[in-house]
């Protein structure tokens, strides 16, 4: 099941490069743009400000072809991530795709594959996001 490669990050909406567990593990992953619905012609992005310049924060893909909009949320998770990984636990490399619908896990929206070998899971969190350590209470990291 060889996935295709993006061979510009101008091909994708989301891409991301990580160690995983000290170094014990790797993914990458990454998202295609979806070719518009309306149209089917043209690839759907970002739009565009009069300078011709990309709105990254904006809150809508359109299509250059027709001018059709999509909500940012619906275009996103109607997409599918793919991700090329080398499992922590047990070293496996494979890949494997899932919807590009992050779900909060320990309270931090989280993309979530499964090694097919191990059935471990394989986490890859919003970026600066780290899991809680705890309930509550004194950290070890705090004494």
């Amino acid at each position: 099941m060889a996935l295709k490669q993006p061979e510009s990050m101008d091909e994708c909406i989301y891409f991301t490069q990580r160690s995983l567990e000290n170094g014990k593990g790797s993914v990458r992953v990454w998202v295609f743009k979806q070719a518009c619905p309306e149209c089917r012609k043209a690839i759907m992005g970002k739009p565009r400000d009069k300078k011709g310049k990309v709105r990254v924060r904006a809150k809508e893909y359109v299509c250059p072809g027709c001018g059709y909009t999509l909500e940012k949320k619906a275009y996103e998770e109607s997409s599918t991530a793919n991700a090329e990984y080398t499992c922590p636990a047990c070293g496996h490399s494979g890949e494997a795709q899932a919807p590009f619908k992050r779900k909060s896990i320990e309270g931090i929206p989280t993309l979530r594959f499964q090694c097919s070998k191990c059935k471990a899971n394989i986490d890859v969190t919003k970026k600066l996001k780290e899991k809680k350590k705890g309930k509550g209470g004194v950290q070890d990291e705090d004494i």
